[in-house]
C-alpha cells in the first residue's frame, strides 16, 4: 500500500487535527516517552498558533486515507525563547552559538510515527520533506537523550548532536540537520 507525504505550510493543517491527536499518542504515550493523553490534547491546542508562526511547516504521511505520521517545524525566532525545553538547549550551546546556530533556523517541533510504521523508513521521510527548504540548510532539533532509538535515528539519518546530555544521562541534548553549515564545528567526541 502506499504511503503518500503532503506538506503544509498553513492552517490547511487543521484539517487533520483529530488524526494528529490520535497519531501523537500512539507515539509519545507508550514507551520509552510514557506521556499521558493531556500531552497530545495540549499539542493539538497549540496547533493555530503553530501554524501562524515564521516559516510553519508541516508533512503528514497518509495511507488508504489516514494519517499515520507527521513532523512539525517553524523558523526559531529571535531572541531564543526560554520556555519549554530551549533554556536546556541554550545552557548546553551557550548563548553564541544558540543565537548563531538555531535563531533563524528551521526548528523541528515533532516527529512522530504511528508504531506499526515504524521501521519502515517514513520518519526518514517526514524528516526530510518538513527540512527540504529550510534556510541554507539550517534545520535544527532537540530529544530526550533517554530515547536512545531516537538518538541513533537522527545520526543515522546524518544529523549531528552538538551538545553533551547533562549529568546522569536526563534532560535533552541539540542535533544540527546534515546540511547544517555548524555541523563540523561540533566539539568532540559526543
Amino acid at each position: 500500500m502506499t504511503t503518500g507525504i503532503l506538506v503544509h505550510t498553513g492552517t490547511d493543517l487543521l484539517a487533520h487535527t483529530d488524526a494528529l491527536r490520535s497519531v501523537y499518542v500512539d507515539a509519545f504515550c507508550a514507551p520509552p516517552w510514557n506521556e499521558d493523553a493531556e500531552r497530545a490534547t495540549e499539542f493539538v491546542d497549540r496547533l493555530p498558533a503553530n501554524t501562524g508562526r515564521p516559516g510553519f511547516t508541516a508533512a503528514t504521511a497518509v495511507r488508504a486515507g489516514d494519517v499515520i505520521g507527521f513532523a512539525t517545524a517553524w523558523i526559531t525566532p529571535a531572541p531564543f525563547p526560554t520556555d519549554r525545553c530551549y533554556s536546556q538547549a541554550a545552557a548546553g550551546l551557550g548563548a553564541a552559538y544558540t543565537a548563531d546556530w538555531l535563531c533563524g533556523a528551521l526548528e523541528i517541533d515533532e516527529l512522530a510515527v504511528r508504531g506499526a510504521a515504524r521501521g519502515t523508513g517514513l520518519a526518514g521521510d517526514l524528516l526530510e520533506a518538513v527540512t527540504a527548504h529550510a534556510p541554507d540548510g539550517r534545520a535544527w532539533l532537540l530529544t530526550s537523550v533517554q530515547n536512545a532509538r531516537a538518538m541513533a535515528f537522527y545520526r543515522r539519518r546524518g544529523w549531528t548532536q552538538v551538545t553533551h546530555p547533562s549529568p546522569k544521562g536526563k534532560g535533552i541534548v541539540v542535533f544540527l540537520g546534515p546540511r547544517h553549515p555548524a555541523r563540523s564545528l561540533a566539539p568532540l567526541p559526543l
